[in-house]
């Protein structure tokens, strides 16, 4: 039951800790000074939110996310939700082939060398189905979120800072909503896959809360460490490196190759998404269906994609604000009979 549970927890964190996460720069574009109200309620929407998709994608014993977009936000919208996700995850999962590309770069390889490794390894993972996925997050996220915390904690200690300072001071409390926001669709698209494959409601509650107290209490700590060194993040592209050059070079590099899985637990969830929503349409194995997808995303690679996300994220945000409104009031809406919209 409890290793279930956090099998779940491990998937949604594993959707959630993206590089932009990991790297500390989501959190500080979102949260910064004034936020400790911001990630308390961050954590209970986003606790909430993944509750409700677990529940409903249980009750529908889902295989792909459909169902259960088509609960929450009802017929009318379900198709309109359907591309944006469809997009969404596309977008994402062909910025972090091309993050590895990058990362590969800052280690003197070759960019294609760095999308080989993330392409091959993408494709050998979903060679067991979702269970190659579900077995590397279990072994990958506890390193990755324990050499994060391990990171955080020591550099409070040496810094001797006070991670409860200044609570009085909450003005940016409204930041947890967009925050909460732009990680819902992923998390309508991975969690809808799974739905067949939850046995009880104990694992939903395990995974929902788990993930969201971990991400919380995560986010809290990394997010006061950032304050401390405010000053110093404009020279720093990964925020994460203005607080690793207090430290040696063998941890500058092992933390790089944790942010390089970060990476990769992004794309594999983008990928699961994708491919348990195509199986509809195509019945094909998941293994031969992911390398199809990840081969023809690897020339977009080489695409600008600034102005496709200049156009597309704002609206992300608009809609993904009433999903999160759609999750957070489900109880309420959804006992009066109105399930559809």
């Amino acid at each position: 039951m409890l290793r279930a549970g956090l099998k779940w927890m491990f998937l949604i964190i594993g959707t959630t800790i993206g590089a932009g996460y990991a790297s500390g720069r989501e959190l500080w574009q979102f949260f910064g000074h004034e936020s400790g109200l911001a990630i308390l309620l961050f954590t209970v929407f986003f606790s909430v939110c993944c509750y409700v998709i677990m529940h409903v994608s249980y009750q529908q014993q889902s295989s792909d996310y459909l169902p259960v977009l088509r609960d929450i936000v009802g017929d009318r919208l379900t198709k309109v939700y359907d591309v944006m996700i469809f997009l969404y995850l596309s977008t994402t999962t062909v910025v972090m082939i091309a993050g590895s590309g990058a990362t590969g770069q800052a280690f003197d390889f070759s960019f294609w060398w760095g999308v080989l490794v993330i392409t091959v390894g993408l494709i050998a993972l979903f060679l067991k189905d979702i269970s190659g996925l579900l077995a590397m997050n279990q072994i990958v996220l506890p390193l990755l979120l324990g050499g994060l915390l391990f990171i955080l904690l020591l550099f409070t200690k040496d810094q001797g800072l006070n991670v409860l300072s200044n609570l009085s001071e909450q003005r940016n409390w409204t930041a947890a909503f967009p925050f909460t926001a732009l990680n819902i669709l992923p998390l309508i698209a991975v969690l809808g896959a799974i739905g067949n494959k939850v046995k009880t409601k104990r694992e939903i509650y395990i995974a929902a809360f788990g993930s969201g107290l971990t991400l919380g209490v995560i986010s809290f700590i990394y997010n006061n460490s950032l304050i401390q060194i405010a000053d110093e993040l404009l020279l720093y592209e990964i925020p994460l490196f203005a607080i690793l050059k207090h430290y040696p070079f063998e941890i500058l590099i092992f933390m790089s190759v944790l942010l390089w899985f970060a990476i990769f637990t992004t794309a594999a969830s983008g990928i699961l998404g994708i491919v348990s929503r195509l199986q509809n349409v195509w019945n094909a194995p998941i293994w031969l269906l992911a390398a199809v997808i990840i081969v023809a995303m690897v020339p977009l690679t080489t695409l600008g994609f600034s102005t496709l996300i200049n156009y597309i994220y704002p609206v992300y945000g608009i809609l993904n604000l009433y999903v999160l409104t759609r999750l957070l009031l489900y109880p309420l809406w959804h006992k009066t009979g109105h399930k559809r919209v």
